[in-house]
Order: C-alpha cells, then structure tokens, then sequence
C-alpha cells in the first residue's frame, strides 16, 4: 500500500507530461476572414483583375478549395453559421438581429479544451463575444479610419487604418499569448466592405487603371425571375456619391455612366483588398520568423461572396455563384499538400467542425455541417455531400432582395422565389454563368422533379420548419433558436 502511495505522484506527474505534450501536438488556428471578398478578386483563383501575392502564398504552400458556398450570403448570418455549425433557422441569426451569445459556439469548446481564444475586428452579432479570453471588435461596421472598438467593459479608440489596426492586435495577441497553450485567434477584417474606403498607399495603386469588365455586366435578366429586376444594388442605378467618392463628370449617361461607376467601384474595392493581402502577409512573416509556422493551421475566407459588377450586381445576397461562392485558402504544414485543390463542395457550417476535429476534439451531434479535415488532406470521403440547401430571408430588407431558398448539386441549382412563388433552374455545367433560367423548358421536367425532392428532402433534414419565414427576431433582444416543428 505505502509503495502505491509513493507511486502515486509518479504516475501524476507522467499524465501531466503525457497530457502537456499532446497539448503540445495541438496545431495551433489562425482563422482571417475579410468582409464581402470575393474568391474572383484572387489571383490564386485566376483572378483577371487583381494579384494577391500574399494570399497566393497560403494556396502554394496549402490546398486551395474551389466549391466554398455561404448557407445564407450576409454578413451576420455568416458569422452566426461559422461560430455555431448550425444554419441560421437552429443558431437564430436569419437576418440582422442579435447573436445569443449563452449558446455553445467553437470558440466555447476550444477554450475549454485548454485553448487560449481570441477575436478582433469586425463582429457584427449584436451581443458581445463569449468564448474568447480576449477580443476587441468593431461595433456594427465600423469606420476606416481612426476606428472606435469595443473592449471589455467599454469602448476605446484607435488612430490610423481599420486593416493595419486589426492586424497589428492580432499580432500583440500572438506576442503576448500564453507559451504553454495552443491559440484559436479569429482575425476579422472590415475590409473589402461598402463602401470602400482605402488608405492613400493603396489608392493610388490603382488609381490609374483600367479594370476588365466582367462579361455579364449588361446582363439583361432576360427570362429571369422578377428578383433581378426589382432589387436595388445596381451598380448603373444604385451606386451613390458616397459609393463613387463623388458625382459622376457632367453630361455622362446610359452605358457611359455604367463604364465610369464601375471603375470607380472596382478601383477602392480592389485597393482595400490589396490593403488586406499585404496584412495577411505581415501575419504569415511573424508566423515564419517566430517558429509558429510548422505547427499552425491558417485559412483565409470571406464571410461569403461578393458580386463585382457580375449581372450588372454589386453585393451579394443572391444565390447565384458570385455571391455564395467564399474564398478558402488554407495552409497546414504536415496535413495539407502544398499547391493542391480540392473541388468537393464545402459550405460554412462545416468551418466550426474543422476546427474541432483539428484540435483533436469530437464534433457535437448537434452540428450541422461536416469536417473538411479530410479535405484539406486531399481526400475525399466516400459519402460526402453532392448537395446542399440555401436559404436567404431578408424580405422586404437591404437591396430589396427578395427572399428565396434552393439547392445547388455538383451540375444543376434550383432557386425558389417563395414570396413571389418564382423558380429558377440552372445548368451550371452548360451555363456556369447562369444567365439561361431552364425552369419552364418542358424537356427539364425530370430534373425539375429530382431537383425539387431534392430541396425537400435537404429542408426536412436540417429541421427547416419556415421558422423566420415571415417574422424576424428582434434586433434589440437576444434570439434564441426556436424549437423545430415536428415535419407534417
């Protein structure tokens, strides 16, 4: 007995050092997210407008994923569905309204698997973050320039430009973290957001250039659903000064004025995203010189996608692929091969359970989204999704997007208009720029049919009950989930 008892610290002190080296293996998370970047604004993903050669870094140094789709393309919705794995009707956040920050979030389960947590910059959930030991963040949008933030507490204000701000905080967190800790730091940037307010160092880069159009800039919508025609974020129509940093030259009209806004659009909105590339490449140098690198798993995203003059559009909102479709770089020296791609659709509930399963954590069951460790590995499961469902709720709202839900599968999408009860089908094999709506072509019956019990089928799944069909949570109090309605 008295043998066992001197035994006893022994045998404590080799878990603790069991434990404390695999806490050791633990990569680290460096998860930055811009604001409304679009993956065609990206030279790794061929972009024609633009190079980023601090985010093509992270593509050759790690696998780039080609089919990473937003659930729900809005702002906060988005953050909702990231920190949550849950869609926006189960983590209540359909719309603009307040995050219950009581509910289990990723940064909740790392943090009490020993990871120290943090976020700065934009938040945009309503509710302050729980889940983090630290965090600083923008209230609502936030400015440019010389940003307020709130703290802990209170609010403090800083000097200088939005992008440099978040960066430089994410790098005194990593400075000054614990040393025997693993970190999950989520590093939110404002930028590339409306209405695009770049620094004078990355204006005058271009300033001076002449921005290829994109091909479907005059879209007509002709065959479409009404959507198209009566929303409001038209770059010829619903550009304002604000947008254009002033009035258009005198006596400029029609396609004209559609040339010189555009421009103008593009030229601020590529300028804030080259502001954002070179921080990205300040955090990736502090991650190489600190020895942080080799056991530190990077993704750069967006909170969605991002129409840059695609339809005639800017903004997102839409279901159609500029809009949806999110950036995805991500590197993880040891797992992710350097330089590849995976084209196995993705979506941004699965970002949370990535997270959990690259800190060696089990995925709740109550997580609607899927890995993509396998992903980045360069496998495929076997049965991994061929389909996923979107919903957007927004109606009437911003932009008078009108509220629609549908499915997209590796070859064909459906959308329904449901307030306007108007569809739209598209083959995005034959037509990847959607301008063909197939819906009343009699020969697409049977794929119309498999389509819609396809949609169904997704809806009854994931417990989409039409819960904010017609009524949102309040903004000013907290939303909780509401209970799902038992499928009739």
């Amino acid at each position: 007995m008295k043998s066992m008892l001197l035994a006893l610290p022994v045998l404590l002190l080799m878990q603790c050092a069991v434990l404390h080296a695999a806490d050791s293996k633990r990569p680290n998370i460096l998860y930055i997210m811009s604001d409304d970047h679009a993956a065609h604004a990206i030279s790794a993903y061929g972009s024609r407008i633009n190079q980023t050669p601090n985010l093509d870094r992270l593509a050759k140094d790690g696998v780039r994923l080609d089919r990473v789709f937003a659930v729900n393309s809005i702002c906060t919705p988005s953050r909702a569905c990231i920190l949550t794995g849950k869609y926006s009707h189960i983590n209540g956040v359909p719309v603009f309204n307040r995050f219950d920050g009581s509910q289990p979030t990723v940064a909740k389960y790392l943090q009490a698997a020993g990871y120290h947590t943090g976020i700065f910059g934009k938040w945009h959930l309503g509710s302050e973050p729980t889940g983090f030991d630290r965090w600083m963040i923008l209230p609502g949008q936030g400015n440019y320039f010389n940003p307020r933030l709130l703290v802990p507490g209170g609010t403090t204000n800083v000097t200088g430009y939005v992008t440099d701000i978040i960066t430089d905080l994410s790098l005194d967190f990593l400075k000054n973290r614990p040393q025997d800790k693993p970190f999950f730091l989520m590093c939110h940037h404002k930028a590339p957001h409306r209405n695009w307010q770049p620094d004078e160092k990355h204006k005058a880069l271009f300033a001076d250039k002449v921005i290829p159009e994109p091909a479907t800039l005059r879209d007509d919508y002709a065959g479409r659903a009404d959507a198209l025609r009566e929303c409001t974020q038209k770059v010829l129509e619903n550009l304002n000064t604000s947008d254009t940093k002033g009035p258009p030259p005198t006596g400029l009209a029609g396609d004209a004025l559609l040339k010189w806004k555009y421009q103008r659009y593009m030229q601020d909105y590529l300028a804030c995203v080259q502001s954002v590339d070179d921080n990205v490449g300040r955090l990736l140098d502090y991650l190489d010189r600190s020895g942080l690198a080799g056991n530190t798993l990077v993704i750069y995203t967006s909170d969605q996608g991002f129409f840059l003059g695609d339809h005639g559009l800017y903004d997102k909102r839409f279901m159609y692929e500029e809009s949806i479709r999110m950036p995805f770089l991500a590197r993880w020296p040891g797992m992710a091969k350097p330089g590849s791609t995976q084209s196995a659709m993705a979506i941004n509930v699965d970002f949370a359970p990535t997270f959990l399963e690259a800190a060696g954590l089990p995925i709740p069951a109550d997580m609607q989204g899927r890995s993509l460790v396998p992903l980045l590995k360069g496998e495929r499961p076997a049965d991994w999704r061929t389909s996923w469902y979107y919903r957007y709720y927004h109606d009437p709202g911003d932009h008078n997007t009108r509220a629609h839900y549908g499915v997209r599968t590796e070859t064909h999408k459906l959308i329904y208009f449901w307030k306007k009860d108007q569809w739209e089908l598209y083959d995005l094999v034959k037509d990847p720029e959607e301008l063909h709506n197939l819906y009343a072509d009699p020969a697409q019956a049977d794929t119309v049919a498999r389509l819609k019990t396809e949609l169904y089928r997704l809806k009854k799944e994931l417990k989409d009950d039409d819960q904010f069909a017609n009524k949102h949570p309040s903004s000013q109090k907290t939303a909780t989930a509401p209970k799902p309605k038992k499928p009739k």
